[in-house]
Formats: C-alpha cells, structure tokens, sequence
C-alpha cells in the first residue's frame, strides 16, 4: 500500500525561484501543489512569460500547478498610497502579505492546512521578514506557515541549475511596475 503524503501548498512568484523549492519539498515526501497567485506582476506580457515557464517547471516536476486569477487592480490596490516606497520597503511587504492571504485561502478552501512560499529563496528577499508575515497570516487563517529557508544548502545555484536545464524564462526584476525603475 502506497503511503499517503501530506499536501502542501506553495506560493510560486516564478519558475526561477520554484523550482528548487519544489524539489526539496517532494523530497521532504509532501505532495505539492504550486500556487501562482501575482497580481503585483506588470506587464501582462511578462505576467504571462513567467506563467507559462511555471508550468514547463511543474509538468517537469510532476507538481500540480494552480493558477490564480490575475487581477493586477487587486494589487494596486492593497499598495495604494505605497507607489514610491523603495525596493523592499512598506510597498513590498503589502505585497507579500497579499499574496500569502491568497495563498493560504486557496489552501483552506482545498482541506490543505499548510503553506510556504518560494519567494525566500531569493538573496533579494528578507527571510525574516517574509516568515513573519507568513506567520502572522497563518495564525490569522488558522492554518501552518512552513518556514523554510531555501536559500541554506546552495538552494539559490540548485534553483539557478534546474532553471538552466529546463530553459526557463528568466527575469530581470521583481514583478511590478514599480520595481521596473
């Protein structure tokens, strides 16, 4: 008899950061479901690129992917009155918890009592920061953050390797408009 694996869900910001997340998490023996949820992300061209390499990441993986509903206005928004805070400040954090409330809404409404995120593997990102904003949107939800610094370990050159051997798309900025600057 096959044993029955723990559902998490993952919030995905794009196969580059993904896909090593991913990974260790099926190696960790959960059953792992993507979450593409970033209505922060302009234009919709690049919203677009970054969607289609996650599900060249997820079919690769055998991970199933879900595809939320892009609604920048939903966005713009939850960061109004933020537009010219700086890279990594206020406007971000706004950001992040957008995404994460949505994340751990999707994974309640699925039975699924635990969530992560990829973001934090990025050298970018604050991983502090970030999971005390995943916690604090748990505790609110009354579901689990896991927390789980995948940059430890070579996560970032692991991640940058699978997304060479599968030719993904790479960026060159965050997602939003602003970032672009």
């Amino acid at each position: 008899m096959e044993q029955k694996k723990d559902k998490i869900v993952i919030h995905t910001c794009c196969a580059i950061c993904s896909g090593y997340p991913i990974s260790y998490l099926k190696d960790m023996g959960y059953e792992v479901i993507s979450y593409f949820c970033n209505p922060n992300i302009y234009p919709v061209e690049e919203y677009e690129k970054r969607l289609q390499a996650e599900r060249i990441l997820c079919k690769s993986l055998g991970c199933e992917l879900v595809e939320a509903e892009y609604n920048p206005n939903e966005y713009y928004e939850a960061v109004k009155g933020l537009e010219e805070e700086p890279e990594k400040g206020a406007r971000c954090d706004k950001c992040f918890e957008l995404r994460l409330n949505k994340t751990a809404d999707f994974a309640k409404s699925i039975g699924v009592d635990i969530f992560t995120t990829s973001i934090v593997i990025s050298p970018h990102k604050n991983f502090a920061k970030l999971t005390k904003i995943g916690e604090e949107v748990a505790k609110n939800k009354g579901i689990n953050y896991l927390a789980i610094d995948f940059k430890k370990k070579d996560g970032f050159l692991k991640t940058n390797r699978i997304s060479k051997e599968l030719n993904l798309y790479r960026q060159n900025y965050c997602g939003c408009k602003f970032a672009m600057r």
